[in-house]
């Protein structure tokens, strides 16, 4: 015969000894705390001394819990700083990159104005100035130093005048268009250009080298007086140029002479002032084929 479905505990002793265990616990629970409860009003000193005591035997464990609740709060604050810092370097990488980008462009714009106070000072200098021109465009490449001028014929322009900027001589025209003209560098290797040492007159004569120097040769051969930095400016002999205009600066010596590095380089210069012939009856009277000595081949 089957047993029944809804057995009663008294069948099994351990479901009985476990109803009695919970209730026994449970009144030894009420009983204790009905005790602790008499003792707290009874003798308020005696029940402090048993808090003292059950603080002092859960304080291991509640030390344990705080250090590791404490331990995953800072982890969780290390993470996060770390994720700011990555974005806060972020940001300060491009802001510094847009600083400097910012740097540079003030320091090409304190040039450009650099520059233009300069040529400024040049224009009131020279009074007598044909004009002032932009140079659109400089060979590099050929065996030619050639330089093209945004000013022509309308403009005044004449073959043989000086054109310099503020730096020094650049050269001088050589071909004259309605709108534009040809000019002449001082570094081109049939330009030969009358100098004289900046500070005692010493003359000489600069002749191109097509790379950016000239060679300084001493009218008086057989002398070699020259030093690394001397300077050298334009003597006003022959009548082209006027006396005074920096031309080159001495970087090493030769056996006959010194090699110098022209001071306006072309490439760098963006504006020029074309000035009238020095001595233009002289020219004329010692030189009227000067064109012609420096016609250049079409292409070069």
């Amino acid at each position: 015969m089957a047993p029944p479905r809804n057995r009663r505990p008294g069948f099994s002793k351990r479901a009985q000894y476990s109803i009695f265990a919970s209730y026994l616990l449970g009144i030894l629970g009420a009983v204790v705390g009905l005790l602790l409860l008499l003792v707290s009003f009874i003798d308020p000193q005696g029940f402090s001394v048993l808090r003292t005591i059950g603080a002092e035997t859960t304080a291991p464990v509640s030390k344990t819990l705080s250090e590791v609740g404490g331990a995953t709060g800072n982890a969780g604050d290390q993470i996060s700083a770390y994720f700011y810092a990555a974005s806060k370097n972020a940001a300060m990488k491009r802001e510094l990159e847009q600083s400097r980008i910012e740097i540079l462009e003030a320091r090409a714009l304190k040039q450009e104005n650099e520059r233009l106070k300069r040529l400024l000072k040049l224009d009131q200098e020279v009074p007598d100035a044909i004009g002032m021109a932009r140079l659109i465009s400089s060979t590099a490449s050929s065996s030619r130093r050639i330089a093209t001028l945004g000013l022509g014929s309308a403009s005044g322009i004449e073959i043989g005048q000086p054109v310099r900027a503020p730096e020094g001589l650049i050269g001088r025209v050589l071909e004259v268009g309605p709108t534009t003209a040809r000019i002449l560098l001082v570094s081109d290797g049939k330009n030969v250009t009358p100098v004289q040492r900046a500070n005692d007159s010493l003359p000489a004569f600069a002749t191109g080298l097509g790379d950016g120097t000239v060679d300084i040769q001493p009218i008086n051969i057989g002398t070699n007086p020259f030093q690394g930095g001397d300077l050298f400016i334009t003597s006003g002999s022959g009548g082209l140029y006027s006396p005074g205009i920096p031309v080159a600066v001495v970087i090493r010596k030769n056996e006959s002479g010194a090699i110098a590095r022209i001071l306006a380089n072309p490439a760098k210069v963006g504006h020029v002032v074309v000035q009238p012939i020095f001595q233009a009856e002289t020219v004329r009277q010692i030189g009227e084929d000067i064109p012609s000595e420096f016609d250049i081949e079409g292409g070069e």
